[in-house]
């Protein structure tokens, strides 16, 4: 079967989506990814076929610009999908055309992230298979509320609602632009309704979110979707780091740039005091000269290969680096910047694998230190050391292949 995968967002939207279709090809199938340029990284490394698609979303978050304003506020959902919705609007039109001639002859177009009503429209202009996919539980339910509410904002009898609604106020967002680039581009009608039955794969760990009951079956939460070990050899200075003392924290904040660095070191560097640490800059801006002796200064290293090599992993609390740290057995400090991060500092929180989360707008040095201190006690990494022992068990990429290729097969 040949596959096309249209994704767009962070790395945290394109690295599950490459080790997907890496999975889809290890089947013996063809896939190809469609993502920003400044994401593809990891299809490279996975020998993944991959195609860039219009924009630039690391200046989108680099200060100044329209999300890391957003970012450097806190996030509220409200301003972060008039944002998004902005990115994806401007590009609504270049995107369906890319998509469109590189799914020519395929069986299905799976999408994600804010390409996904593009790749939709792209599969119903084909008349081919469209597979819906993300590591955020957008289906509506009643177990807990949509994941772009903060925690504790509304009283659990409006969970459900919250869901349509949130899913609702995205759509209007995006309605116009995608219903002309759908006529100018596909020829199609305009779509006044979101896709709500379509089939929906989750690469996220019933460990950490246990399968909502009322979910209908069409909706998968197949595990997490980690990329197939690699013989990776660590750089000499990151082998030497480690075989020098104690195993040290890790901190990292993956794609966010949008905290102003200086209050950032502020409160992280007398938080860590005279700990070991590794530090992932990521897109923050922060240079390896703003950092003590103490800290060893990181460039791209796969999670799965370092996070069982740390005493607690400080992160900003994204889906893929949340599940990373869990199957590592490794408690977390969450520093949650926008959007659904608040979410899965809470799922961690609340099955013992992380200590209290900070918001990154309110970080202290004091709150940071008191998080370190609560996630090396004991009973934590205990909790931690049995919650990656049951993902461990978990072949969510294996469950994914199979339901892609029976929703094709089925058609």
């Amino acid at each position: 079967m040949r596959f096309v995968a249209v994704t767009y967002g962070t790395e945290g939207d394109a690295r599950p989506m490459a080790a997907l279709c890496r999975a889809l090809i290890n089947a013996g199938h063809e896939a190809r990814l469609l993502a920003d340029i400044s994401t593809l990284g990891s299809a490279a490394a996975l020998g993944v076929p991959a195609t860039p698609i219009a924009g630039d979303i690391k200046a989108a978050v680099q200060p100044g610009a329209a999300l890391a304003k957003i970012v450097g506020k806190g996030g509220g959902f409200a301003d972060a999908a008039k944002a998004m919705a902005h990115l994806a609007n401007a590009n609504a039109e270049a995107w369906m055309r890319e998509a469109l001639e590189a799914a020519q002859g395929c069986d299905a177009v799976i999408v994600g992230g804010l390409a996904a009503f593009v790749g939709f429209s792209v599969a119903e202009r084909l008349g081919v298979a469209a597979i819906g996919t993300g590591l955020i539980p957008i289906t509506p339910t009643a177990e807990f509320p949509s994941p772009f509410l903060r925690p504790g904002a509304i009283p659990r009898w409006l969970n459900r609602t919250s869901h349509r609604v949130v899913n609702g106020l995205i759509w209007r967002a995006f309605r116009a632009r995608t219903n002309a680039a759908r006529a100018k581009t596909l020829g199609l009608a305009p779509r006044r309704r979101l896709w709500t039955d379509l089939p929906m794969l989750y690469g996220i760990s019933s460990s950490l979110l246990p399968r909502p009951r009322d979910w209908p079956d069409n909706v998968v939460m197949c595990g997490r979707w980690a990329p197939p070990a690699t013989d990776w050899t660590p750089p000499a200075a990151l082998a030497a780091f480690l075989a020098a003392g104690e195993p040290p924290l890790y901190v990292g904040f993956g794609s966010m740039a949008g905290l102003d660095r200086r209050t950032l070191l502020a409160a992280l560097l007398p938080a860590v005091g005279g700990r070991r640490a590794l530090f992932y800059p990521g897109w923050s801006g922060v240079e390896a000269s703003d950092l003590p002796a103490n800290f060893l200064t990181l460039g791209d290293t796969p999670h799965d290969w370092l996070f069982p090599r740390a005493s607690i992993v400080i992160h900003h609390g994204g889906s893929g680096t949340s599940h990373s740290a869990v199957r590592a057995g490794v408690p977390s400090v969450v520093v949650p910047f926008v959007g659904d991060q608040f979410f899965w500092a809470d799922c961690l929180q609340r099955a013992g694998a992380a200590s209290l989360s900070v918001a990154a707008r309110d970080v202290t040095a004091s709150a940071l230190e008191r998080g370190i201190t609560l996630a090396e006690s004991a009973a934590m990494r205990s909790r931690a050391s049995a919650l990656g022992a049951a993902m461990s068990e978990e072949n969510g990429l294996s469950r994914a292949v199979a339901e892609i290729e029976r929703l094709v097969l089925r058609r």
